[in-house]
């Protein structure tokens, strides 16, 4: 009776197919007024659980903690971590069913990245952001102290002209001497045309 054996190529296709990964990405929500010890269990399990799978685990990015849009079992505030690991797609169904149970964990979500997607942690993204915000800032607030500064030398210049014309019209006006001074006002005083 004659044996079916698979041929070279098929053995070496399912061979291929079984070293076959591919890089996922894997969000996991979690309640945010979680103990240590207890945030430190569900790590640990969800790293077990990626393991047992044999996936190897390529980046962790913790993105902490976050308000949520609506609230989940109750929970406003969530902790977020990313993790990016290649594994194999057959047991992709197995670990999504697995987090899907798994207590304290409130939403996850496995994707598969495009082609030539380049992982880049958060929480760098987010330290360089800070930078160049700061840097913006700095530059409005430089910007903004310049125009103040201009704003003064301008009204200061103003004050100086004014200053100066009124002293060219005092200067101009030839000042009266004492006796004609005397004689307009007793004129004025003497005139019957007051009505006091």
């Amino acid at each position: 009776m004659p044996t079916l054996t698979p041929s070279s190529a098929f053995a070496k296709a399912t061979a291929d197919k079984s070293e076959d990964t591919r890089t996922y990405e894997c969000c996991i929500l979690y309640p945010n007024p979680l103990g240590q010890k207890e945030e430190a269990e569900l790590i640990k399990e969800i790293e077990a659980l990626f393991s047992e799978a044999s996936a190897k685990l390529m980046m962790k990015d913790v993105w902490g903690r976050r308000g949520l849009a609506y609230s989940i079992k109750g929970f406003t505030e969530g902790n977020y971590v990313v993790y990016y690991y290649e594994l194999d797609p057959s047991k992709l169904k197995e670990i999504d069913r697995a987090l899907g149970i798994m207590k304290n964990v409130l939403r996850h979500m496995l994707v598969k990245p495009p082609k030539h997607y380049h992982m880049v942690k958060y929480s760098e993204l987010y330290e360089q952001w800070m930078k160049e915000r700061e840097t913006v800032e700095e530059k409005r607030s430089r910007e903004q102290e310049e125009k103040v500064k201009e704003r003064v030398a301008e009204k200061a210049k103003r004050q100086a002209r004014q200053q100066h014309e009124e002293k060219k019209r005092d200067e101009a006006k030839p000042a009266m001497q004492g006796d004609v001074l005397t004689e307009k006002i007793e004129k004025l005083i003497s005139d019957d045309s007051l009505d006091l």
